[in-house]
């Protein structure tokens, strides 16, 4: 009799195991499927009266917040294949401009930003949401990751092509004197609208859906 419990409880506890799995599976390759959407829709875009805000890392963000931080990075890395695409597609300029400089380089800036923005957002949320800022870890979430994947993106494109002929074009035509200053006039606004957008977006998608899903 003992054996027969013990062997029904293994089975349960299999099964459970497989269910868990099952569904994270199930979950992630939603989200990745609206990264995908967004990022090749107008979708991925809000309008505003300065710019087109882009809101891709928003399911990026969701991903981490409500199944955790291995789909949060799965969905990064997504994001960032499916930029990394548009050189080759045409549909990006700048990345296909970079491409034909610096291959490497170009996989850097589309892909491993991504990669490392969606990494550290998504354990800065894991942190935040076991402590005091709990209640606030959804919006934070929501501001952090278009911020970083600005910082990531901007970082590794002054990192491997701020010196070429092509990113001197664009120094001079917002007159910067450094990296930094070129960073700040060509994303300074762009990267504060999206912040403030995901925050209230992401923050608010955040907190609903965790009711709703019974998410810690």
């Amino acid at each position: 009799m003992d054996n027969t419990s013990m062997l029904g409880r293994k089975t349960t506890e299999e099964s459970v195991g497989l269910s868990s799995k099952t569904r994270f599976m199930v979950e992630t390759a939603l989200m990745v499927a609206i990264v995908l959407i967004m990022g090749n829709t107008v979708l991925g875009t809000i309008p505003t009266p300065i710019l087109k805000a882009s809101i891709v890392t928003v399911p990026v963000a969701l991903a981490a917040m409500l199944i955790g931080p291995q789909a949060g990075i799965i969905c990064g890395l997504v994001f960032g294949l499916n930029s990394f695409v548009g050189a080759f597609t045409g549909s990006s300029l700048m990345l296909s401009t970079l491409f034909s400089i610096n291959p490497i380089g170009a996989f850097f800036t589309a892909v491993v930003a991504r990669v490392l923005d969606a990494t550290l957002v998504s354990f800065i949320y894991k942190a935040l949401h076991r402590g005091k800022l709990k209640p606030a870890s959804y919006y934070i979430t929501g501001a952090l990751m278009p911020i970083f994947n600005t910082v990531f993106f901007m970082g590794t494109l002054c990192l491997f092509f701020y010196n070429t002929e092509y990113v001197q074009g664009m120094v001079t035509k917002y007159n910067a004197t450094n990296p930094f200053a070129f960073v700040v006039a060509m994303v300074g606004v762009q990267a504060t609208v999206e912040a403030v957008i995901g925050c209230i977006l992401a923050g608010t998608l955040g907190v609903v859906l965790s009711k709703v899903l019974h998410r810690g």
